[in-house]
């Protein structure tokens, strides 16, 4: 069965697909290498949305894959591949507009994007009687590496002013999906919350969404980048449009292994760089942020064991940790100390500048985990408590231990925490899902 819709862009026909309806695949922008993204133009003839996003090129990760499953696998991929999908409740009533929630996926600007299928919006969807919009955008060198200097013929930002343009046509269009666009929240997790944060240093971003909802950002690690980032150009400075494709991702490695040089910053070597369109110099950036803090309401947190997933990438450490006696002691003081200072504190203290700066916000903790799991409550454990059904995460490493009952019933009850911060429900002063999530009022 198929559904038509007329936004301004021009007439979409989509898909229902069992409980939900579905338009995948739509171009936002297109963008030519190395280039700033241009808006999609408008079209007359209808476009069947049924084809999911095409990822930007990246590199199967063994690690990720170990630990997510094979529901990561990101299928196609292709440079041009500026599309977002509208995922939507089957029983939407005509006139009726529900929230927006526009999901910027994670993956250390490298990996990832909008439509695999460990980030399946359907069961948040269809439980909480949102519209879920999921954003595919540049990764690596062609997305996140411009010249520090500023040099036009190599700019930066590029997947940014991506995310940038997608938001702006949700804006100017979801209210035909019978999208809410004065209930519209972004939400990414990881180097997709980092985005977010970033976005909402612009003047726009009110206009974009009211809400945000940052899970696991890097925030630790996103000051005095500007060496590495520089190193890393030098480093990829050769590569040009008209590079061959297969060249220029040969290269992106030995980019990457230049960021290791740097410490923890090195984790997540590409990434926003300050003082280049769109985004102002770092000294600059708290009072960007402090400008748009009262009409943005925010969410931000972390799961309580976040680096036990980055242990193993760190040489020296993962083999202290394996230890007797010694070993486990060690893995969770190390755990608690950089889980602390990548994204507990820096989290905080965000939350805290933007209330003072008169905006709202609530810090949570998730602490849920699989029984008996080596990774615990570790980072990206809050992706299946949100996304994806029990096909899509049944090889996942991650969830060993667990039966899907269990999960299942974990996931119903954080979904229906972020689907009432996007419907603009008063969270409360503090609240407990024990032994899964808590938050605070900041």
């Amino acid at each position: 069965m198929i559904l038509d819709f007329t936004p301004p862009c021009g007439p979409i026909t989509a898909v229902v697909d069992d409980d939900v309806i579905r338009a995948r695949g739509i171009r936002y922008a297109t963008a030519s290498r190395f280039a700033a993204p241009v808006p999609a133009a408008d079209h007359v003839e209808p476009f069947l949305a049924e084809t999911p996003a095409p990822a930007s090129p990246q590199f199967p990760s063994p690690a990720l894959t170990e630990v997510l499953g094979a529901g990561a696998n990101p299928g196609v991929q292709d440079e041009d591949c500026q599309r977002l999908s509208i995922t939507m409740p089957m029983d939407l009533l005509p006139g009726e507009h529900v929230p927006v929630m526009v999901w910027i996926h994670g993956g250390s600007y490298l990996t990832g994007c909008g439509d695999i299928a460990v980030m399946d919006p359907r069961p948040l969807v269809a439980e909480q009687r949102v519209i879920v919009v999921t954003v595919t955008y540049r990764l690596g060198i062609l997305g996140f590496l411009g010249d520090p200097d500023g040099d036009p013929a190599r700019p930066a930002n590029l997947g940014l002013l991506d995310i940038i343009t997608a938001l702006r046509w949700v804006r100017r269009n979801i209210a035909a999906f019978g999208g809410d666009t004065g209930r519209i929240t972004a939400f990414g997790q990881s180097a997709g919350a980092d985005a977010i944060a970033h976005v909402m240093t612009l003047p726009e971003a009110p206009e974009l969404f009211s809400r945000a909802i940052l899970q696991s950002a890097p925030f630790g690690i996103r000051h005095h980048r500007q060496d590495m980032s520089r190193a890393l150009f030098e480093a990829a400075r050769s590569l040009s449009p008209e590079t061959p494709l297969a060249e220029l991702m040969a290269r992106q490695p030995d980019v990457v292994e230049v960021g290791r040089g740097f410490g923890l910053r090195g984790g997540m070597a590409f990434g926003c760089q300050y003082g280049l369109d769109p985004l102002p110099a770092e000294e600059d950036i708290e009072a960007a942020w402090d400008s748009t803090a009262p009409n943005i309401d925010v969410l931000v947190g972390h799961t309580a064991e976040e680096t036990r997933l980055f242990i193993a990438a760190l040489p020296k450490l993962a083999r202290a940790v394996t230890t007797p006696v010694a070993g486990p002691l060690l893995a969770k003081a190390a755990t608690n100390a950089l889980t602390r200072r990548v994204y507990g504190k820096e989290s905080r203290s965000f939350a805290r500048r933007h209330v003072a700066a008169g905006g709202r916000a609530h810090h949570y903790v998730i602490s849920w985990s699989a029984t008996g799991n080596p990774l615990g409550s570790a980072h990206t454990i809050d992706l299946p408590l949100l996304f994806g059904d029990r096909q899509d995460w049944a090889t996942a490493g991650l969830l060993t231990g667990a039966t899907w009952s269990e999960i299942e019933a974990a996931a119903r009850r954080v979904r229906r925490v972020w689907g009432a911060f996007a419907r603009g429900d008063d969270l409360g002063d503090d609240g407990e899902l024990p032994g899964i999530l808590s938050y605070t009022r900041v």
